[in-house]
C-alpha cells in the first residue's frame, strides 16, 4: 500500500514538473516578478492537495476549509488531463506533427472538460430497477420502494447545501425504506458538526427506516467517531448484523473490509430464514460469488465510483467484478452503484452519479 502511495505521488509530482515546464516554454514571462508569482502560483495549487488532507480534522469555517478541498482535489484532475493532452501533442511531434499552440489548446480543451464534469456531477441519474424475488412476506401484493444511496462523502467536498438536495431528491420519490451502502462521510467528521449536517439527515423520511452500513471512509474517517455521530442521526447503522423488518424482510449488514475481524457472510447467513426476502449491504463489491452461493436475493454495494473519471473507470472495471451497475447472478440482483456524490474533485467525466430505486417484491 505504501508503495503504491509514493508511485501515485511521484506520478502527480512529475505530471506537475512537466507542466510547469512546458508552460514557461509557452508562455515566455520575461518580467521576473511575474515568473515568480506564477511559480508561486502554480506550485501553491499543485502542494495545495496535500495541506489538504493534512488539514482534514482541523475546525475552520466551513467557506475556507470547502475552498482549499475543492483547490487541491481539483488540481490532481487538471494535471491528469492536462499532462495526457501535452503528451499526445509531443508524441504528434515526433511523427513531424508540430501545433504551435499546443499548450494553449491543451489547457482550453482540459478547462472545457472540467466545465462539463461539474456540470454532470451536479445532475445524478436516478435508476429504477425491478426486483422480483418470489419469496413470501407480509404485503407482498404490493412492492416495496427502496430509495439505494451510496458514496455521499459528506465533508468539505460535499456540504450542507448539496445534502439538503440530495435529501429534498430522496424524499420526492416518497420511498418506503432507505439504503446507505457506506461513505456517508468522507475523510473526517469536523465538516459536518461545523455545518451541521445532522439537521438536514434527521429531514430523510422512511417508514421502514433507514439503514446504513460502514464504508472504508468512516474508517478513514475513525470509526468510532462516524458512529458517534451517527447516532445522532435517523440512521440505523449494521455492522456485521441482521435485522428483520416488520413485514419480514432480512437485512443483513457487513462491516467493511478495514475491519479484518469482520464476519464472514456465512456465519452471518447462519441467522436467516432463507425462505424470506434478503437485501444484503456490503461496501465494496468483493467475492460476489459468494454472495450468489449463500443465496442473498438482493446485494447493494458501492465503492466504485465507477472510477469517477475516464480512463480511471477502465480500471475499476478492471479489477471489479461488477463495477457498476446491475446484474443478476443466478437468483441473486447485485447492483453496484456509482455513488451519489463523490470524492474530492467535483468532476464526473465518462461516469455519471446516480440514485437507485429498486421496486422489491
Amino acid at each position: 500500500m505504501l508503495t503504491y502511495l509514493l508511485l501515485i505521488v511521484t506520478l502527480y509530482l512529475a505530471g506537475n514538473a512537466y507542466i510547469f515546464i512546458r508552460a514557461r516554454q509557452a508562455l515566455k514571462v520575461k518580467s521576473l516578478g511575474a515568473k515568480i508569482l506564477l511559480t508561486v502560483l502554480f506550485w501553491g495549487c499543485a502542494l495545495s492537495f496535500f495541506v489538504t488532507m493534512s488539514a482534514r480534522n482541523l475546525a475552520m469555517p466551513a467557506f475556507i476549509s470547502h475552498s482549499m478541498y475543492i483547490i487541491g482535489t481539483s488540481w490532481l484532475i487538471f494535471t491528469l488531463y492536462m499532462a495526457l493532452l501535452l503528451l499526445v501533442f509531443d508524441i504528434l511531434r515526433l511523427f513531424k506533427v508540430v501545433c504551435k499552440y499546443r499548450f494553449h489548446l491543451s489547457l482550453l480543451f482540459t478547462l472545457a472538460l472540467l466545465g462539463y464534469g461539474v456540470y454532470n456531477y451536479h445532475h445524478p441519474e436516478t435508476n429504477v430497477v425491478s426486483i422480483l424475488t418470489g419469496k413470501q412476506y407480509k404485503d407482498t401484493t404490493q412492492a416495496i420502494k427502496i430509495v439505494a444511496i451510496s458514496d455521499v462523502h459528506l465533508g468539505n467536498g460535499t456540504g450542507k447545501a448539496a445534502l439538503k438536495g440530495y435529501v429534498e431528491m430522496i424524499n420526492a420519490q416518497r420511498p418506503d425504506l432507505i439504503l446507505i451502502s457506506g461513505d456517508l462521510i468522507d475523510s473526517s467528521v469536523v465538516p459536518l458538526y461545523t455545518e451541521n449536517m445532522a439537521e438536514e439527515l434527521a429531514d430523510l423520511k422512511a417508514p421502514m427506516g433507514i439503514y446504513m452500513v460502514p464504508g472504508n471512509h468512516e474508517y478513514i474517517s475513525g470509526i468510532d467517531e462516524s458512529i458517534r455521530y451517527i447516532k445522532h442521526t435517523p440512521i440505523q447503522l449494521l455492522r456485521d448484523s441482521v435485522v428483520t423488518l416488520p413485514n419480514g424482510i432480512q437485512l443483513i449488514g457487513r462491516d467493511d473490509r478495514h475491519n479484518r475481524k469482520r464476519r464472514s457472510l456465512q456465519e452471518l447467513m447462519a441467522g436467516v430464514d432463507q425462505s424470506k426476502p434478503t437485501i444484503l449491504l456490503d461496501h465494496q463489491p468483493f467475492n460476489l460469488k459468494e454472495t450468489e452461493a449463500a443465496g442473498i436475493d438482493l446485494q447493494f454495494s458501492g465503492h466504485t465510483h465507477h472510477g469517477q473519471i475516464w480512463p480511471i473507470n477502465w480500471v475499476t472495471d478492471y479489477i471489479f467484478e461488477q463495477s457498476h451497475g446491475y446484474r443478476q447472478w443466478g437468483n441473486t440482483h447485485i447492483y453496484v452503484s456509482s455513488g451519489l456524490s463523490l470524492w474530492g474533485p467535483p468532476f464526473r467525466i465518462g461516469t455519471h452519479g446516480e440514485m437507485v430505486i429498486f421496486n422489491f417484491q
